[in-house]
């Protein structure tokens, strides 16, 4: 009987130790889910924020135009004998492009010489009968109103020379317009006639089409809107116009490629297209070589003027809230992350222009934006280094778990 009431005490002290032991171990486990380090330190790269000049461009497509066109139409009516050019070829000012018949016009030049010459034929004799008419008429041989005819002839006559000599020149005139030629030197197009084609004076289809490539025209419309701002800027101060090479253009063709040689501004027309607000600008490009042609599509830089106060960021350091404002990150004085909301102008090559919302000095955030938060306390590094995650010091940071 007294072995059998020992026996339950031992239980009761081994349940008692093993109670001890499960409490333990749960406050070693609550010790160490109540001591978890802090949440790593972000990492963030910056650029400071200063002033620069900056030339303003405005890039405007447009269409190139011969810088002359001259369409080539008969003067005279006639068939066309011989065609005296290859088609697609240069072809220089006064250079013979058709040759039409000049038999009925040489016919025409020597009936109006002929004509002229028996009315010069007739001139001696009807000068001296007026002179010997004034001289008897103070002997009275002769009455008054026949030194009046007598003089009245020799005035039809001299007349008819005049007319005549008049005769004489439209003949050979139309003579010379036998002979079409080239008012002006360039490239020739298809010819719309052959040989033994009848033509007319002035007809409403051309013979042919010479334009002239070099230079070259180029013509881009720019809307109202922007010439408007533009103005506005100027006398706001905020951009000036250089002194030198002020109307310099450039150029960029189809395909994306830049045009060697650089144009000028020539003028910009004062009439706006009611359909599309804008106006025309023209520029002169040399085109030695022949590689504009006309009608291409290209696009023009015009130079706008200088922004002496420009500030530029990198373009991957604007970003959009929620509402689609662009804004970018900056860090105080104590390292703590702001953002603040930009205007921009433009972009200008991988970079933002700000009109608004930065200050000279300030450092914005350009790496490791995808870890920030306002009012978060990151780390400032080096470019290149940004984007990582340290802990705090004193801190060992967690490595990543390992996918399976």
């Amino acid at each position: 009987m007294q072995i059998n009431n020992q026996i339950p005490e031992v239980f009761i002290r081994w349940k008692t130790v093993l109670m001890a032991l499960l409490c333990g171990l749960s406050m070693t486990a609550c010790n160490r889910k109540v001591q978890a380090p802090p949440p790593p330190v972000p990492e963030v790269a910056t650029v400071r924020v200063a002033r620069q000049q900056v030339q303003l461009t405005t890039e405007l497509p447009g269409r190139t135009s011969a810088y002359r066109i001259a369409e080539i139409r008969p003067q005279v009516n006639g068939l066309i004998q011989k065609r005296l050019f290859t088609e697609g070829v240069d072809v220089q000012s006064g250079q013979e492009l058709y040759q039409i018949d000049p038999a009925p016009f040489q016919a025409a030049l020597d009936n109006a010489k002929a004509a002229r010459g028996r009315a010069e034929a007739n001139l001696p004799a009807l000068q001296l009968r007026a002179d010997r008419y004034k001289e008897a008429l103070t002997d009275k041989a002769v009455s008054q109103q026949d030194l009046d005819d007598a003089s009245a002839a020799l005035k039809q006559a001299r007349a008819d020379i005049q007319y005549y000599e008049a005769m004489v020149e439209t003949a050979r005139i139309n003579l010379n317009y036998a002979h079409v030629v080239s008012p002006i030197s360039g490239r020739i197009g298809t010819s719309a006639v052959t040989d033994g084609a009848i033509v007319t004076a002035y007809q409403p289809v051309a013979l042919a089409t010479i334009q002239q490539l070099d230079p070259i025209y180029v013509d881009v419309p720019q809307s109202t809107t922007e010439l408007l701002r533009l103005r506005r800027r100027l006398e706001d101060g905020r951009i000036h116009h250089e002194e030198t090479n002020a109307n310099q253009v450039q150029l960029i063709l189809e395909d994306g490629t830049k045009y060697p040689l650089e144009g000028a501004l020539q003028f910009r027309d004062i009439s706006v297209d009611p359909t599309t607000a804008s106006v025309i600008l023209r520029m002169v490009f040399p085109n030695p070589n022949g590689v504009l042609l006309p009608g291409m599509f290209v696009r023009a830089v015009v130079k706008e003027g200088v922004n002496a106060q420009a500030i530029l960021i990198p373009q991957q350091a604007v970003s959009r809230n929620t509402k689609g404002e662009p804004v970018a990150w900056t860090l105080d004085a104590s390292g703590i992350a702001q953002q603040q909301k930009l205007t921009l102008d433009r972009a200008i090559a991988d970079q933002w222009l700000v009109s608004s919302g930065l200050a000279p000095g300030d450092r914005v955030i350009v790496e490791g934006l995808q870890r920030v938060r306002p009012g978060t306390q990151v780390k400032e590094v080096p470019p290149g280094a940004g984007g990582k995650e340290t802990a705090p010091p004193g801190q060992t940071p967690q490595p990543a778990p390992k996918s399976n």
